[in-house]
């Protein structure tokens, strides 16, 4: 039996979760996995779609308790074997794919359109970046601007400066728009509350 003070916990952080997702493609490292859910968490994105189609497959749901503060237990995870099967999943819903990369075709991040409520943000490999494939298809690619010798951020820095831009976007719009609708509100609340 939860506390009334959990219970408000739980209404709270259920009607600030927002539409989007994020999707990590072959990823090494499980503690930067972590880290990015936890960021995940903190901005409210529930969904995450985890790609393996070079690297060994993991389940975040079992582990990382000290990376990500037990953020992995309130999120919602899908695994793929290849990015077109993500993708292609991911447009049938009605996403719009942003890649991060760098390069000369990439906007920079506070320069992008992160508006679109179904929005996916795709972090890829922590050494070798995103497969060609995963570039190639995306419907756009953004990149954090680098102003350094070195070229890259670590991955959770770079997700969790996404997920910062996309809410400030967001909140400045009007975040009623991005809001999980009733049902899905609903559906999260009853899972909330089990733990």
């Amino acid at each position: 039996m939860h506390t009334p003070d959990r219970i408000s916990r739980i209404e709270a952080v259920v009607a600030q979760r927002q539409q989007g997702a994020v999707v990590l493609e072959n990823i090494y490292d499980r503690h930067n996995a972590q880290a990015v859910m936890r960021s995940c968490d903190a901005f409210g994105i529930q969904r995450v779609c985890l790609v393996f189609s070079r690297e060994r497959r993991f389940d975040p749901r079992v582990f990382g308790q000290r990376s990500s503060s037990s953020a992995h237990k309130w999120l919602h995870y899908s695994f793929h074997e290849s990015i077109e099967e993500c993708y292609g999943l991911l447009h049938e819903e009605g996403f719009r794919i942003l890649a991060t990369d760098i390069g000369p075709d990439c906007v920079e991040l506070q320069d992008a359109d992160l508006l679109e409520p179904k929005t996916a943000l795709v972090f890829g490999n922590e050494h070798r970046g995103l497969t060609r494939s995963a570039r190639s298809l995306a419907d756009g690619l953004i990149t954090v601007p680098m102003r350094g010798m070195v070229q890259s951020l670590n991955l959770s820095v770079t997700a969790a400066m996404c997920l910062y831009e996309l809410t400030r976007q967001r909140s400045a719009a009007g975040m009623e728009r991005y809001a999980l609708d009733s049902g899905q509100q609903g559906q999260l609340r009853e899972e909330f509350q089990l733990w």
